[in-house]
Formats: C-alpha cells, sequence, structure tokens
C-alpha cells in the first residue's frame, strides 16, 4: 500500500508539470507579457510533432523556438512581426490556421473539392442503378425466363 500511495503521488506530479512545458525557463518581469507569449506559442505549430502547438509539445526543437519567440518578444517586436519571421523561415506550415493564398488552395479547398466528387460519383451510381431497374428485362429474357419458370412448373407437378 505504501508503494502504491509514492507511485501514485509521484504520476500525479508528473502530470502536473506537463503543463509547464516552456514557461520553467523564461523571466516574465520584463517587458514581456506572459500571456501574450502564452497566446502566441499557442498560435505556432510545432515542426516536429506536427499535431502540437509549441505550448504543447517537449520536443527539443520546440524548446528553441519557443525560446527564440520570447527572445523577439524581448527585442519589442508585436506579434505579427514574430509570426512573420516564423512563417519567413519556417513555412505557412508553422501556423495552425494558414492563410488562403494560391500555395494553400489545396489544404483549404481540397476538402470540399473532393467532398463534391464524391457526391458526383454517387449520384452518377444512382442513377444508373435506377435506370438498370426502370428498363426491366428485354423481350428475349423475358421469352427465357418464361421458359426456365415453365420447366421448373412441370417439374414440381
Amino acid at each position: 500500500m505504501k508503494y502504491l500511495r509514492t507511485l501514485l503521488a509521484a504520476l500525479c506530479l508528473a502530470w502536473a508539470t506537463t503543463g509547464l512545458a516552456g514557461m520553467e525557463e523564461f523571466d516574465f518581469s520584463g517587458n514581456v507579457d506572459e500571456d501574450r507569449y502564452k497566446e502566441l506559442i499557442a498560435e505556432i505549430r510545432c515542426l516536429v510533432c506536427q499535431n502540437q502547438s509549441l505550448a504543447d509539445s517537449d520536443a527539443e526543437l520546440a524548446h528553441d523556438l519557443r525560446k527564440e519567440v520570447y527572445d523577439l518578444m524581448q527585442t519589442g517586436q508585436d506579434n505579427g512581426q514574430i509570426v512573420d519571421f516564423m512563417v519567413a523561415r519556417y513555412g505557412d506550415f508553422v501556423l495552425y490556421n494558414p492563410p488562403v493564398k494560391p500555395s494553400t488552395y489545396l489544404l483549404w479547398y481540397g476538402p470540399f473539392v473532393l467532398l463534391a466528387i464524391g457526391i458526383l460519383f454517387l449520384i452518377r451510381t444512382v442513377r444508373q442503378r435506377t435506370r438498370q431497374s426502370e428498363t426491366g428485362f428485354s423481350d428475349q429474357e423475358q421469352a427465357r425466363l418464361k421458359a426456365v419458370l415453365g420447366k421448373e412448373a412441370d417439374e414440381d407437378t
């Protein structure tokens, strides 16, 4: 029981410190606003993890990028300038909400195009099936069917 409590305490301590990634080494008593810093690193994607922001990632590159953001904030740059710097260096992929421009059209409009193609394919398939069921059997097929059914009826009696 004693070991279970120790293990539980260790797990709780480890879990509680995971949200502090990136904040442990910076001094926010100067001209860098902590809330602005947190908002900014939440908008920028970690290039290693790809599905996490800089605020959430514990990758080494994320640590470096958080320091870079902090340093840029200390020099007095606003959020737009910092984001522009990151985009110039790493491309639009670094943003969770990339701008709509020719190089990102596929990203923004691709899902809608695929959805439209899927709907058109579905409509075409449904129309083909309804046409097939509406036409029924040809005269030759009906005569052959009557002959087959007639033979089965004779065999049953």
